[in-house]
């Protein structure tokens, strides 16, 4: 007889724990493999956070846009004190912050670099076009005034940028909400002018020589077209 009552405190017990798990099941739900996962997932949320900020108006206000050279990530406070300007620069650079807000010295530098190179390409190989979109009227007359005679005397010249060593603001204002930065460059390039003859009349195709130049760039802060486009160049002796 007692052998018997066990038995059915083992069924009893078994019944329970069956009913249990059911229960637990309905609740929580089976993992199948088909799932989604969490909503939380840091990798994707900082590549999201990544995109807002290039969809945002801080974005915008750059010429042409650069991946980070070194591929390495910085904190904000990093790319904070690596493009404090000081110096005469940094009033002007106060101005056009608070005339335009989504400005910062980052990514102007950076599209700036950008702008440096595709201006100088295309003016090499006579691209009208892109310049057209990069120029301010006077200077685009300059440049076409210069593929216009080279042109002409059937030349062709061929640069290529090795390198740009360094880009730097060295002067900046803010006159009747007009924004004016000068930047510095420092690049490295080889420039050989060809007759219609193929022969090298000027530069040496085997040659690097270091070139100075200084661009201004101009923005109207009341437009909302947030390009910048070059005003002026120099070469400074």
């Amino acid at each position: 007889m007692g052998e018997g009552f066990q038995l059915l405190d083992i069924i009893l017990f078994a019944a329970i724990a069956a009913f249990l798990i059911l229960r637990l099941r309905s609740v929580l739900g089976r993992r199948n493999g088909n799932e989604s996962r969490s909503d939380f997932d840091p990798f994707k949320q900082n590549e999201e956070n990544q995109t807002a900020k290039k969809k945002g108006p801080e974005s915008q206000d750059k010429v042409v846009h650069l991946p980070n050279q070194k591929g390495q990530q910085q904190t904000a406070e990093e790319q904070q004190t690596e493009f404090r300007t000081e110096g005469p620069a940094a009033a002007g650079l106060t101005q056009i912050k608070l005339a335009d807000s989504s400005f910062d010295e980052q990514g102007f530098l950076e599209g700036a670099r950008s702008a440096f190179e595709m201006i100088v390409s295309a003016f090499a190989a006579g691209d009208r076009e892109t310049l057209r979109g990069l120029l301010a009227d006077q200077v685009y007359e300059d440049f076409s005034k210069a593929i216009d005679e080279r042109e002409k005397n059937n030349e062709s010249l061929q640069t290529t940028i090795v390198s740009i060593k360094s880009a730097d603001i060295v002067d900046a204002r803010l006159e009747n909400r007009i924004a004016s930065i000068d930047v510095k460059f420092v690049s490295e390039q080889i420039n050989v002018t060809r007759d219609e003859e193929d022969r090298i009349i000027e530069g040496d195709p085997n040659e690097i020589i270091n070139v100075t130049d200084v661009w201004t760039f101009e923005r109207n802060t009341r437009n909302r077209d947030p390009n910048w486009a070059l005003t002026a160049t120099e070469s400074p002796t």
